[in-house]
């Protein structure tokens, strides 16, 4: 049964070209408070503002996950290389 007093998060459209931050992170499943430690690391996608909100774009989206992928990817060749295997 649903709960009348919580509110449904909006269905994020796929078409949209750019994000909030919560929109960003529905999309990418991680919290926003993930989101601000990542950002604070410097490890966060680019933002843009625009008057008073921060948006992230699609396209500063998709370089923000390939990023993400080649940093797993060179971590897991330097712990193959440690323990003198080969990584996928």
């Amino acid at each position: 049964m649903p709960n009348p007093g919580k509110k449904r998060a909006a269905p994020i459209d796929a078409d949209l070209d750019a994000y909030s931050i919560e929109e960003f992170c529905r999309r990418h499943s991680i919290s926003v408070p993930f989101y601000y430690k990542l950002r604070t690391q410097g490890r966060g996608p680019r933002e843009t503002e625009r008057g008073t909100r921060i948006l992230i774009t699609k396209e500063a989206a998709a370089e923000w996950r390939r990023e993400g992928e080649a940093a797993t990817a060179a971590k897991r060749r330097e712990r193959a290389e440690a323990a003198g295997t080969t990584a996928p």
